[in-house]
């Protein structure tokens, strides 16, 4: 989902307060990750991850491949910390037509 900068602004806003669901450790991206990363975006549409596994450029590489296999967009990423939403197309869970 192409997200504008509003949208984006209003999900890091609803991000803040929220705990990672999904830690990422020094063995890098595993199938069980991307397995609880579907699961908690299907329950959750808004999760954060911490990372907390290599350098800058390779925390950078695991979120792209992640966003990219889990079909999620990377609203923000500040340090270890990243913002994932994928909308759930049966229940959505966030209307942005009331946050206006």
């Amino acid at each position: 989902m192409n997200l504008t900068e509003k949208h984006k602004k209003q999900l890091r806003k609803l991000g803040h307060s929220l705990k990672p669901v999904v830690i990422i450790a020094g063995q890098g991206l595993k199938e069980t990750v991307i397995d609880a990363t579907n699961e908690a975006l299907d329950a959750h549409e808004l999760i954060k991850i911490r990372l907390r596994a290599g350098d800058r450029d390779e925390r950078k590489q695991i979120l792209e491949s992640l966003t990219e296999q889990t079909a999620a967009t990377l609203v923000g990423q500040i340090g270890f910390t990243a913002l994932l939403f994928r909308r759930n197309r049966k229940k959505p869970k966030i209307d942005f037509a009331k946050r206006s």
